[in-house]
């Protein structure tokens, strides 16, 4: 027969699941958007290798062909073409951001699904780009906007997935102040507050 620990005062202590024993929690929702982000990417970039030489460009609404078209072309840098002598230190970067994410999912609450949104999309993004590196060598770029760089939706979602991640963090610190900050209420109070 087990019995349940207790506490000094004879009260049922709950233990916390460690790290180890932890459910995947949040990381549903996170390898969830990471493998649609990833699908639309290669999708998109599949269609552009078969149906459009390097260099070409193709305007999918005539009418708005001066401010976006889709044009092929490569890239061997960081996102929107950045960097290109740099090239074997971004795909380093890119298999350490993938496995980062994927290791830290397993702590991932089952609330924090704003978290889980933003690296999903950092994670999908990350392994489209490394996807191409490994693969071909460079990255596919197609959409054009004129005023931008050539990027592709690997680069859109890594970019609104980090906006949203420094957004959750900010609101995080902003909802949350440390120990003994003003507005915490769970600071200790001292026997002259009391009295």
């Amino acid at each position: 027969m087990t019995t349940k620990p207790q506490s000094a005062e004879g009260q049922e202590v709950l233990r916390r699941p460690s790290a180890a024993t932890r459910p995947l929690g949040g990381a549903w929702l996170l390898f969830l958007v990471a493998a649609a982000v990833l699908a639309l990417d290669q999708a998109t970039k599949y269609l552009v290798l078969q149906r459009l030489p390097l260099g070409a460009s193709w305007a999918p609404i005539p009418a708005l062909e001066r401010w976006f078209t889709i044009t092929h072309t490569r890239n061997a840098g960081a996102s929107f073409g950045l960097f290109p002598q740099l090239a074997p230190i971004f795909l380093a970067i890119s298999v350490a951001a993938v496995v980062g994410i994927i290791l830290y999912a397993r702590f991932l609450r089952p609330g924090d699904w704003w978290m889980a949104l933003a690296l999903g999309l950092m994670l999908g993004g990350a392994a489209g780009n490394l996807t191409d590196r490994l693969r071909i060598g460079h990255v596919v770029d197609f959409l054009d906007f004129k005023v931008w760089p050539v990027f592709n939706c690997a680069d859109s979602a890594l970019v609104v997935g980090v906006a949203l991640l420094l957004w959750f963090l900010l609101r995080e610190q902003q909802g949350h102040p440390q120990d003994g900050q003003p507005g915490d209420e769970s600071s200790p109070s001292s026997p002259a507050d009391e009295a």
